[in-house]
């Protein structure tokens, strides 16, 4: 069984590496287009994949972001990625895993779990794109001062009000 780690690859020069992982082929195929549209001061590689693991005979780069994209509509999706986040060692969900759940009417969105209206709304893609785009750099480490583990906490402590503040 091959299992995912985020530091199994050496980084490579200003690039940034984002896994799609879904079962909805043109989905996936259309918000990589949206990102890679989205204007980024580091080299952007999208990468695609049905389900994990991935194959171990391919030359790939370091992944520094794995987003699930999960359709609310289809029990495969979901099951789709109880399997292969098996494939995925424990330190990457210290800030490089998201999920982003489609088919939804809310829009309620946060670091880990981007829960969203459909995909093929133009506009949305676009802005989920862009948010992709810059979680990536964080990961990736292409912004200073400010790692994944470090936005995911500032995300959590301003979504959680503390008693004070109620």
């Amino acid at each position: 069984m091959s299992v995912l780690r985020p530091m199994d690859k050496l980084p490579g020069l200003n690039t940034a590496t984002i896994l799609l992982v879904g079962t909805e082929d043109a989905l996936l195929q259309q918000l990589a287009d949206s990102m890679l549209k989205e204007d980024c001061a580091s080299e952007l590689k999208v990468h695609l994949a049905n389900s994990l693991p991935l194959p171990s005979s391919v030359t790939r780069p370091r992944i520094d972001l794995i987003v699930f994209v999960i359709n609310l509509h289809s029990k495969h999706s979901l099951r789709n990625v109880e399997e292969s986040l098996h494939h995925v060692d424990a330190t990457f969900f210290l800030g490089k895993v998201s999920f982003l759940v489609t088919g939804g009417k809310a829009c309620h969105c946060c670091l880990t779990v981007f829960s969203a209206r459909p995909l093929q709304i133009e506009d949305f893609r676009a802005t989920m794109a862009q948010r992709l785009v810059r979680m990536l750099q964080i990961c990736a480490g292409h912004v200073p001062g400010v790692s994944a583990l470090n936005l995911l906490s500032l995300l959590r402590s301003s979504e959680n009000p503390s008693l004070e503040d109620l």
